[in-house]
């Protein structure tokens, strides 16, 4: 409590020297004006308060001073920036057809685009759907799905029609579905903007407020501000996070459910619920599941360096794990996990992918740290391709039983009841996901998200929110990209199939008036790869431009606390499979290639054959030879694993 105390008032004296940064503008303002804002009770949004920047220091908490040109660009609560510029009707209304009607309403599109139904891919398992709800996650703030099922619910109802924040979906009478009962309201609230929370002026284009930083920098796990990480995460002991054990298992800190979070467990029995820096792991099973690995790992990775390192103090092994944490998620990521989807040499001939295992030094100081407004709304395509049930086997891979997944958001307390971890974990890399098959899943496209509403249509949300954002038509998408042309439907057939072509004439009255993600849903998939084409456009400029703004990439030579080549060399070994073995519950066999199934060319394996990063190249000279009787050929991840093990024992 002390060392708490010590660290809090320390980041207070730092307070004294910060300056505070407009959100938006990213310009500094005055202290009269923050009083302004702490009157008017908008300065959590709108203002940064940001400490001066050192240029030899490591990558911030707050994803600040990333760019040192522009200190606040990084941090939470600054813009995203759009691909094309937003279009709308007057007072920023979804924009009109063509020819001035209203566009067709969002359900009966979604319903005329996409049948529903249940077909398995023959490729990908559901931890590769999971892990892209988890780095989507990294970069976005759950506030407007919060928004609607918490704050608002009211949408649907009478109360709704006077809430301008209120926009529900009307289900038509003739839905395919809810024709057969009374329901003819989706609820949905608009997405929280620098306008909505008082920012900027309302006569202004919206632009969205994301509590999130826009980096690959594990904020789920770590949080968002430095303040927030010293009273919630760390444990100010070996570099460890906070963390439980209950019934053998490591876990991350627990609170009881509450204040919104976690309140689907089902009491008695389902207690367990994340107390974390920014409380954004209890939400999405995907996410939570990844935030769970990624916490064990942290400490598995701290348990080691401080075994290797017996000089380190606390401070030195908490921020080194957190850069290798960092590192391992944006190499699974990068050359694992989006490989899979949009095809390994495509992202090779496009520069995303280095051609060789070495460093890599793309930096530009001349852009901002920043993701689009487009990026994390068309990996929305991916619901197309979720499946809606989470199968449980046990280790041996015999089939248990299934569970809604919907079912299993904002409800983390059911992963923590009898062995449910163990089985969950198991069936993320034996269960297939989805086909990409202009198909989706009941449960995607009517129960959504759980018992928390009536329904939910994920799919006509996505929709909607394409409207709300201002997005320019589909064909405009394509000519940014591709640079094509198109000026009738009959055009289009050099992107999307001519009986689909045949679906939209049938609801759109001009090829102008196609929404992003409706084109998105019915293009042909990408050559080489597994996503429509004008997805994988929108993706690749967004890795790009974060990999050349990013001050701290994992891959530069030359950032503060780079590593070493032998180091990065290490990181090149990080898969998800291994992430498993180190750290999942009871994982001792799995596939080499865990984000595809289960085959002849991709048997399961024992974990002790599977390439593992030895944490021994991060050997500190400096701090003599204690530890140095352990062979470093010595299975490394084993070793650590055991040395992790023991923390159950020192509760």
């Amino acid at each position: 409590m002390l060392l708490l105390l010590y660290f809090l008032l320390v980041n207070g004296a730092y307070a004294k020297l910060a300056i505070n940064y407009d959100s938006f503008t990213g310009t500094p303002i005055s202290l009269e004006e923050v009083k302004r804002r702490d009157e008017r009770n908008i300065t959590f949004w709108c203002t940064n308060q940001i400490e001066p920047c050192d240029p030899e220091e490591g990558k911030r908490v707050d994803g600040s001073c990333n760019n040192l040109r522009y200190p606040q660009r990084g941090a939470p609560h600054t813009p995203t920036y759009r691909l094309l510029p937003a279009v709308y009707d007057k007072n920023f209304e979804p924009k009109l057809s063509k020819s001035g009607h209203s566009l067709p309403l969002a359900r009966f599109l979604r319903t005329s685009l996409l049948a529903e139904g249940r077909l398995p891919d023959q490729k990908f398992t559901t931890l590769a759907t999971n892990f892209l709800v988890f780095m989507s996650a990294d970069v976005l703030s759950i506030q407007d799905t919060v928004k609607y099922i918490i704050w608002k619910p009211y949408c649907c109802q009478r109360k709704g029609k006077t809430d301008r924040d209120c926009v529900p979906n009307k289900i038509p009478d003739d839905d395919p579905v809810h024709r057969f009962s009374n329901i003819r309201c989706l609820n949905l609230t608009r997405p929280e903007s620098f306008q909505s929370v008082g920012c900027i002026k309302n006569d202004t284009v919206p632009e969205r407020i994301v509590s999130a930083t826009p980096a690959f920098d594990l904020s789920l796990l770590y949080g968002t501000t430095l303040q927030s990480l010293l009273e919630k995460g760390r444990l100010f002991k070996s570099g460890l996070l906070k963390y439980e054990v209950e019934r053998g298992r490591i876990w991350p800190p627990s609170i009881e459910t509450g204040s919104g979070r976690c309140f689907l467990n089902q009491k008695p029995q389902e207690t367990r619920c994340h107390n974390t820096p920014d409380d954004t792991m209890n939400s999405l099973a995907g996410v939570n599941l990844f935030s769970i690995w990624f916490w064990r790992l942290h400490n598995f990775i701290a348990t080691g360096l401080t075994k290797i390192n017996h000089c380190w103090d606390d401070d030195k092994v908490f921020y080194t794990a957190r850069d290798i944490n960092i590192a391992i998620a944006s190499q699974i990521i990068l050359y694992e996990l989006l490989p899979a989807y949009f095809g390994h040499e495509n992202l090779l001939k496009d520069g995303v992918l280095s051609p060789t295992p070495g460093f890599r030094d793309h930096y530009n100081e001349h852009l901002f740290p920043q993701i689009s407004l487009e990026f994390p709304f068309v990996f929305r395509w991916f619901h197309t391709t979720q499946e809606g049930n989470m199968n449980l086997y046990d280790t041996q891979g015999n089939y248990l039983k299934k569970v809604p997944i919907v079912n299993i958001t904002l409800r983390t307390g059911f992963f923590g009841v009898d062995d449910n971890i163990d089985y969950v974990t198991q069936g993320n890399f034996r269960q297939a996901t989805g086909k990409a098959d202009y198909i989706v899943d009941p449960d995607v496209a009517e129960v959504g998200l759980g018992p928390q509403q009536r329904a939910t249509d994920l799919l006509t949300s996505d929709l909607a929110k394409n409207r709300l954002f201002g997005f320019q038509p589909y064909i405009k998408y394509r000519e940014f990209c591709f640079k094509q042309s198109f000026k009738s439907f009959d055009d289009l057939l050099q992107a999307i199939d001519p009986e689909r072509v045949e679906l939209l004439k049938g609801v759109y009255e001009n090829v102008e008036d196609i929404d992003l993600i409706a084109g998105i849903w019915l293009e042909k998939l990408i050559e080489g790869g597994n996503v429509p084409p004008t997805l994988y456009c929108v993706v690749v400029e967004q890795l790009l431009r974060t990999i050349a703004s990013d001050r701290h990439w994992y891959e530069r030579p030359k950032r503060p606390n780079a590593f070493t080549n032998e180091q990065l060399q290490e990181i090149r070994k990080a898969t998800v499979a291994r992430l498993l073995c180190d750290v999942g519950d009871k994982v001792t066999h799995i596939q080499r290639q865990a984000f595809y199934r289960i085959s002849p060319n991709n048997p399961l394996c024992d974990c002790n054959d599977i390439d593992f990063v030895n944490l021994w190249a991060w050997k500190d000279p400096t701090c003599g030879e204690q530890g140095s009787q352990f062979d470093a050929s010595y299975n490394t991840a084993k070793f650590f694993q055991n040395q992790f093990l023991k923390l159950k024992t020192n509760v």
